[in-house]
């Protein structure tokens, strides 16, 4: 299966956490675009602390991080936004004054590697927030606009890079921006 082409299909997978857009509201059910072939379901009632009364503030278009509990061929696709103990965990909405790309599957694997070289690479050059979803889509901010959109460049760029193709590429950066 291509799942080494940038931009192919996203196939859910049941824990997997990704970014999605809200799209659109009806009832108690959000509908959120995940990049895959259908959209997904999300509760208003999958969020930490939510409740009847007490419903979150969630509209149409904003980004939320969240984990499939239901990704099988036979029924639509689910998303909550709280872990098993009904914790947000780093779940729920996001995503002010960011910057949302996408990269590919192999990319977003090597940036969720524990004590990934990429990852510290890039916190190294601008102190940043990066939320990597397993769909590809990476939402980054950084201090300033500009370092905001340096960082999403190359962490499109370091794709296709090689470990010291990278770090070359980074230190350039760094004698630049001192």
């Amino acid at each position: 299966m291509g799942s080494n082409r940038c931009c192919s299909e996203y196939v859910p997978a049941k824990g997997e956490t990704v970014i999605g857009i809200i799209t659109a509201k009806s009832g108690d059910v959000f509908k959120v675009d995940y990049g895959g072939s259908e959209q997904a379901s999300l509760s208003y009632l999958a969020f930490e602390g939510a409740t009847k009364r007490n419903r979150p503030n969630v509209q149409v278009g904003d980004l939320v991080f969240a984990q499939f509990v239901v990704a099988n061929k036979d029924m639509e696709p689910e998303l909550v936004c709280i872990d098993g103990s009904g914790r947000a965990n780093g779940m729920g909405v996001f995503g002010a004054a960011g910057l949302l790309i996408k990269v590919s599957l192999g990319l977003v694997r090597r940036l969720l590697a524990p004590h990934s070289d990429l990852r510290a690479d890039l916190e190294q050059l601008f102190p940043c927030e990066l939320v990597v979803g397993m769909n590809g889509r990476i939402w980054v901010r950084a201090a300033s606009v500009q370092q905001t959109l340096i960082l999403a460049n190359l962490l499109q760029s370091c794709d296709t890079m090689t470990a010291p193709q990278r770090q070359q590429l980074f230190r350039r950066i760094q004698m630049g921006a001192l």
